[in-house]
């Protein structure tokens, strides 16, 4: 399983959010490239890299930051945030990200994004931020009537590269994973499930590997301190 590094941009620095809640923020780098360059430089094997300003605006709005951790970083980097549609994925894609995530298109127009995979093969992963059971969308400040399995059900046989499921409620807090919801995401999903919010222990990493997981998405507690990224990735491992 692949420990994912978050490098979360808003207003061009790098921050992290409690529960996405945009007045609950802290900053924790002035440079999200500087933030970047040091999970690659202390082993990370890929990056998760969102465009909070974005994913609020529906339309990137740090575009040239993101632009610039692609360039300074050697590692697969997943962008999110914002991107609804081909232009903006192509552009991301175009610049060096290995995978664009999509949620609230996915969520709203899901043929749209299946009709994407299928020009970008292995190359759009579907974002599922759920709150209360239902998929939230535009930076999870709106509800949805969705449940994440209707969302995977509804792009059956589009050919994604993966799914993360985040619970916005756990996200940011060190309240470790909701281990039930993923297990219902990865029963219905034809694609490799990647955790998403909460995760603050080694133990908890190991959980996690023991279900066969694609990957888990780890910031609070690595800015915080609470868990290196040599910790997890030697949990992820079943150290």
């Amino acid at each position: 399983m692949e420990i994912i590094p978050a490098v979360d941009i808003r207003g061009g620095k790098c921050v992290r959010l409690e529960q996405g809640e945009a007045a609950r923020e802290t900053v924790y780098a002035a440079d999200p490239v500087e933030a970047a360059r040091r999970w690659q430089s202390e082993g990370a094997r890929r990056l998760h890299v969102v465009d909070l300003d974005g994913a609020f605006s529906g339309a990137p709005a740090n575009a040239n930051a993101v632009r610039g951790i692609l360039k300074a970083v050697k590692i697969p980097t997943e962008i999110g945030g914002g991107i609804r549609d081909f232009d903006t994925v192509k552009d991301y894609l175009d610049s060096g990200a290995a995978w664009a995530v999509m949620g609230t298109r996915a969520a709203e127009e899901p043929e749209v994004v299946g009709n994407l995979s299928r020009l970008l093969p292995g190359r759009i992963i579907l974002g599922l931020d759920c709150k209360d059971g239902r998929v939230r969308v535009a930076g999870w400040v709106e509800g949805g009537a969705l449940t994440p399995e209707a969302v995977i059900e509804r792009l059956a046989g589009a050919p994604l590269a993966a799914v993360i499921y985040t619970n916005i409620a756990r996200d940011g807090m060190l309240a470790g994973p909701d281990f039930e919801g993923l297990a219902r995401v990865q029963k219905a999903s034809p694609w490799p499930v990647i955790a998403s919010g909460g995760v603050s222990t080694a133990e908890q990493v190991r959980r996690l590997a023991g279900m066969n997981l694609a990957g888990a998405i780890v910031g609070q507690a690595l800015y915080k301190g609470t868990m290196t990224l040599a910790q997890a990735m030697d949990a992820a491992r079943g150290g």
